[in-house]
């Protein structure tokens, strides 16, 4: 028999065996492999994947790239039926233009007006927050800094904004430097020396902010802190806030780059909220608002049940033996991701 006629079969059979992820449709000739490459995937409903063929990635800028992807490289038609019944901002699906138009109304936000001037703000929407009972509400932060030191390079808090779920103002002020400023970064503040002089003593800030944000930095059960960049407003502080009570823009894994690298705050509200901000000096009040904008559109997302259950370790709780019996869905079903979904806030305060 010529053997260049049995070639397509045994190509055939050796493809009919080779094991799939459902979730990334990587190929795999081993299904231990298939078991490897979940374990490490960590594919779940929460990962962000394209809304035409549901391929999972692990951030939504895996998805853009693989949408602008032309459809005679890819195995599908992704980027032609995404570019007439998508939304280039959230990245759902329609099924119909006219649906498509009226939800990108919505979903287009504009830029928050600016506040005229920096007061120091806070008390009666305090009281009312505290009043509330609620345990889990979210509050954006943004602090801008000058510089101090020989060279100026020495990070000084210099004015602060807190802002509530529904933009309004909480906290509001100018900070006086602990020691003296050097450079007031002008062209990005916007701050002069006049501006600083009667500011709040940082002690004073840090009570107040502490006061807002209820019990978290004693027993772990204040309210969400969301922002950009929270650790260096933090230092900048002196405060020290429990990790699951952060909610970070910029190290939020599905709005990272590819490589898993931050993205400015600038880059994320153009790309996901169709704004343009801090064009010319930044104003702590809109990065509030963005930072806070962003998060709220990453927690409304529809997920489904896929919550990690307590003490629920995914893949990792069974056996290896046991894993290699799976089908490739059944992995799927028992795998977890490897982050916290903002989804699940909702859970916890709906």
């Amino acid at each position: 028999m010529d053997p260049l006629s049995v070639s397509p079969k045994i190509s055939k059979i050796r493809h009919r065996h080779r094991h799939s992820c459902v979730a990334c449709f990587k190929m795999f000739n081993r299904r231990e492999h298939l078991v490897e490459h979940m374990k490490i995937a960590s594919h779940s409903l929460h990962q962000p994947r394209c809304p035409v063929c549901l391929k999972h990635s692990k951030s939504f800028e895996s998805v853009r790239e693989h949408l602008n992807v032309p459809d005679h490289l890819f195995k599908g038609n992704c980027k032609t039926i995404f570019s007439i019944r998508g939304c280039t901002l959230c990245l759902q699906l329609f099924e119909e233009p006219t649906s498509l138009a009226d939800h990108q109304i919505k979903c287009h936000l504009s830029a928050p007006r600016l506040l005229q001037g920096t007061a120091t703000q806070g008390s009666a929407v305090n009281a009312s927050l505290n009043a509330s009972g609620t345990r889990f509400k979210a509050v954006a932060i943004d602090c801008e800094m000058v510089g101090g030191g020989d060279d100026g390079s020495i990070d000084l808090c210099a004015s602060i904004c807190m802002v509530d779920e529904n933009e309004n103002v909480i906290f509001s002020t100018h900070v006086q430097p602990q020691v003296p400023v050097t450079n007031y970064r002008n062209e990005v503040t916007g701050l002069t020396e006049e501006d600083l002089k009667d500011g709040m003593p940082l002690q004073f800030v840090r009570e107040r902010v502490l006061s807002i944000l209820g019990n978290g930095h004693n027993d772990g059960t204040g309210r969400l802190l969301v922002g950009h960049d929270l650790k260096h407003d933090m230092n900048c502080l002196k405060l020290q806030y429990p990790s699951h009570l952060l909610r970070d823009t910029a190290t939020y894994r599905p709005l990272m780059k590819t490589n898993l690298v931050s993205q400015s705050l600038k880059y994320l509200t153009k790309s996901y909220l169709g704004y343009k901000i801090q064009c010319g000096k930044h104003e702590p009040y809109e990065d509030c608002v963005s930072a806070m904008r962003l998060y709220k559109r990453m927690r409304d997302q529809e997920h489904g049940v896929c919550g990690k259950a307590e003490g629920d370790d995914g893949l990792n709780s069974w056996k290896q033996s046991e894993l290699e019996k799976m089908k490739p869905e059944e992995l799927y079903r028992n795998s977890r991701s490897d982050y916290r979904c903002w989804c699940l806030d909702r859970i916890i305060n709906p």
